[in-house]
């Protein structure tokens, strides 16, 4: 997103109210999940419970969660990212009007993000951009092959980083979903709401030894090139990369 679309919302936000949100004209409210192909095929995750429990206390949790910037060339597994995707934007319960409850908090119930992930190095997956589908628990295969990679790669700056991590998160914010309800606050949301997520992702890396790096310094024109995105009503907000910690204890 460009700065000049940046202050046109957040002037926009300080004057509007939700008297001008489309959910209090009773407009219909954006779909919750972005639509796909029916033909297409779909890969199922494993149930995150299936994972076995480490227990960790919450004092251990909050001490020692820290950014990871060096990954082990070890594969995550399926189950491993299954618990990562539900920790991040796991649905628990779809509402009237367009809102979901799930892992995370978001402002109105909106959840406005799709997840996007760059998958390098998870058993069972072929290297390639996938978007993860909440409403399913599945992955959906969208570019496969080693030329996704190096495409990727134009898209951030510190590409060792990229090259070591084992799944690059890339979450894309939907803007109709926060503005049916909060009109020009919307992008003051999708901001907080992206911190959120992201904490969510290092906190459930932590109990299984997956590190984490947020990212927020990219290319996003690039990114949103190479997704498909028009960086205006859809648009990355923000990214990280993720991997086995390779100065792990034990």
């Amino acid at each position: 997103m460009d700065m000049e679309l940046f202050h046109k919302f957040r002037e926009n936000g300080l004057v509007k109210n939700n008297l001008h949100t489309a959910k209090v004209k009773h407009l219909g409210a954006p779909p919750i999940q972005k639509p796909y192909p029916p033909e297409a095929q779909l890969i199922p995750l494993p149930e995150p419970d299936f994972l076995e429990d480490h227990q960790v206390s919450f004092l251990e949790l909050m001490e020692l969660r820290s950014t990871v910037r060096e990954y082990s060339p070890e594969p995550l597994t399926m189950k491993e990212l299954s618990y990562l995707l539900w920790c991040t934007q796991g649905v628990k319960m779809i509402m009237q009007g367009g809102a979901t409850k799930r892992t995370v908090p978001s402002a109105g119930a909106r959840n406005a993000f799709e997840t996007y992930l760059y998958i390098d190095k998870v058993e069972g997956l072929e290297p390639g951009l996938y978007r993860f589908l909440a409403l399913e628990h599945a992955l959906l295969p969208i570019e496969l092959g080693p030329q996704v990679k190096e495409k990727l790669a134009t898209g951030f700056n510190k590409v060792n980083m990229y090259n070591q991590s084992a799944v690059t998160f890339i979450w894309a914010a939907v803007l109709e979903r926060m503005e049916y309800a909060f009109g020009g606050r919307a992008l003051q949301y999708l901001y907080i709401d992206a911190g959120h997520v992201c904490q969510n992702l290092y906190l459930a890396g932590y109990t299984i030894d997956v590190g984490t790096c947020a990212i927020g310094h990219f290319n996003d024109v690039e990114i949103n090139n190479l997704l498909g995105l028009d960086g205006d009503k859809e648009f990355v907000v923000y990214a990280a990369h993720t991997g086995k910690n390779k100065y792990r204890l034990g």
